[in-house]
């Protein structure tokens, strides 16, 4: 379901490499994390599926608002990750998780879950490389937002921070 999921994004994304090439980016950190962090297999189904439909509503907001904030995506992109997951003939009980993710994936205060945690730390593993943020921003996110000892690994590998760092 996951591959049939990437493959209607690549379609709903057409000639938006950048797009599709973050929630690819995101999709496999959040594999990866999850499977360090021996997450339960529907929990890691669960925040994969949020990885591949986090974003979905960008282009939406950028036509509506010409803006594609956080919370504007957060806003707009429940209702279209339900309308693709119900399409798909993902499970309600993984479609109404995967859109409080898409709903949440930019409010950081409120986190309840691992897979919210994992989404939200993969994102930002990705924006960090994609805005091309310094080691001192790595660090800031680290300290305030990372939780998962394998998050934080991939944080240090990607800024060379030191061990003992957060």
């Amino acid at each position: 379901m996951l591959e049939a999921l990437i493959l209607e994004m690549i379609r709903y994304y057409s000639g938006d490499a950048k797009r599709i090439q973050h929630f690819i980016k995101v999709h496999s950190y959040v594999r990866l994390i999850a499977a360090s962090e021996h997450l339960e297999e529907r929990t890691r189904f669960t925040a994969e599926a949020a990885a591949i439909v986090h974003d979905i509503a960008i282009h939406l907001c950028e036509e509506k608002y010409k803006d594609c904030s956080g919370a504007l995506q957060e806003k707009e992109g429940p209702a279209l990750a339900r309308q693709m997951l119900d399409r798909l003939g993902f499970a309600p009980d993984v479609t109404d998780r995967v859109c409080y993710l898409v709903g949440h994936h930019h409010t950081y205060d409120a986190i309840d879950g691992m897979d919210y945690q994992i989404l939200v730390e993969a994102d930002f593993l990705v924006n960090l490389c994609e805005e091309e943020e310094d080691a001192d921003a790595a660090r800031t996110v680290c300290r305030k937002i990372f939780k998962t000892g394998t998050g934080k690994e991939i944080l240090r590998g990607l800024y060379a921070l030191e061990q003992e760092e957060p």
